[in-house]
């Protein structure tokens, strides 16, 4: 009888640690991706219920505009204790910058200091001048400003009139000279694409020349930038679905995007001309639908944070019948990679490295209905699946449906 034991206990083992089968081989995290609340937990909420419940959503970054110094640092203690981090913006920070970052810069739950949303050119002179200025106090904190989505017209981006050099395109121009003068230590802009009218939702194809412009950008300042996911309903943009933010997210990352926020968290108020409304939070104070949502997506991303967080882009690239204009199309496989077709869907396919490993990241470009994605490739490769887990993509058969909106990720390791 103990033989047969020792047989059954043998042969289970074996199945638990069987390469390719049901061994747990997960990928190394450098940390957590870093998740902004834009409109986070205001003011008369600061209590840790509050912020607690915004830890729970997976945000660990909150920017919130405060009355005086002294409510960001009562706000500062209640995020210390929730492990939430604060990026504030107060009236002091700009009337008496020196003096109020001396006051907060040593606080263990400051991450940085909120300065501007989207400038015009005209503004990059004296932003410059007040970066510098608590630069000169405080070099580890980072100074945030927030750029224009490049359907900004040119009276926004520059002044009324204007005209870029020729062959220029006038975004890219208005990105070019804000890092050329303003010294930030990471780039963030905002676009949201999704749109609906008369119940049909349409996708801004421009969105992803927008990524293309920043990408670029970011790769020929050496700086990282952030981009955002809309998570509040108002005029022609819909309440988001999972499929919503989710292509909003992945393509971000899929693009090298090094931090990821939401526009909004909390309901920004009522507005006759904007109707905000189907936040996280509500204007009852309560959570919608989209808190679970955002929880659900942020809970993937930092699952998969070891292939995206300190990842740097090699090459991104479109599929599909028509590729947006100022994207480029897939041409060329990646080495051990034999087959991958989209049919008729489309996708963002791009390549990111770390040290000795690449990932190859296939976005199903469509937020409304899955992709069947049909892939191939040499044995050393391995799939990413969505809890971080490694496993040889040979196990699974070479067709593969992705979600509305979702992602499929491989990995392997080039020396």
């Amino acid at each position: 009888m103990q033989a047969i034991y020792r047989s059954i206990l043998f042969l289970v083992i074996f199945q638990i640690t069987k390469p390719g089968v049901y061994a747990q081989e997960k990928i190394k995290s450098d940390g957590e991706i870093p998740v902004l609340a834009w409109i986070g937990v205001p003011e008369r909420e600061t209590t840790i219920e509050r912020f607690g419940e915004l830890k729970a959503s997976g945000i660990n970054i909150n920017f919130s505009n405060y009355s005086s110094v002294e409510a960001v640092e009562k706000a500062l203690d209640i995020a210390r204790q929730t492990g939430v981090k604060l990026m504030p913006s107060c009236p002091e920070l700009k009337s008496e910058p020196e003096k109020t970052v001396k006051r907060l810069m040593k606080h263990p739950a400051l991450f940085g200091y909120h300065l501007r949303d989207e400038p015009n050119a005209k503004d990059f002179p004296g932003l410059a001048t007040w970066i510098k200025r608590i630069q000169a106090v405080d070099k580890q904190h980072p100074c945030y400003i927030n750029l224009f989505p490049n359907y900004a017209n040119a009276e926004q981006l520059f002044e009324k009139g204007y005209q870029p050099q020729e062959g220029r395109d006038i975004y890219e121009e208005h990105v070019e000279v804000f890092l050329k003068e303003v010294p930030v230590p990471f780039i963030s802009f905002d676009h949201y694409p999704v749109r609906e009218k008369n119940g049909l939702k349409t996708l801004n194809a421009g969105w992803y020349k927008n990524l293309e412009i920043i990408a670029a950008a970011s790769q020929k300042s050496g700086l990282p930038f952030w981009a955002f996911a809309l998570s509040v309903a108002h005029g022609a943009y819909p309440v988001a679905s999972v499929g919503e933010i989710r292509l909003q997210m992945y393509s971000n990352l899929a693009y090298g995007a090094q931090g990821l926020q939401y526009f909004t968290y909390w309901n920004p108020g009522i507005n006759s001309s904007w109707d905000f409304h189907h936040a996280p939070i509500g204007l009852d104070d309560k959570r919608t639908d989209v808190y679970d949502r955002i929880q659900l997506v942020n809970r993937e991303l930092q699952h998969l944070a070891g292939v995206f967080l300190n990842a740097k882009l090699v090459s991104v690239a479109h599929t599909g019948k028509q590729v947006p204009d100022g994207t480029k199309r897939m041409a060329k496989l990646p080495r051990p990679v034999k087959v991958l077709e989209t049919g008729e869907s489309e996708a963002i396919v791009s390549v990111l490295k770390k040290e000795d490993h690449r990932y190859l990241v296939i976005v199903n470009k469509d937020f409304q209905r899955p992709m069947q994605l049909t892939f191939l490739a040499d044995d050393p490769v391995k799939r990413v699946l969505k809890d971080g887990t490694l496993v040889p993509a040979n196990v699974y058969t070479p067709a593969i449906t992705i979600d509305p909106g979702d992602v499929a990720i491989y990995t392997w390791e080039e020396k």
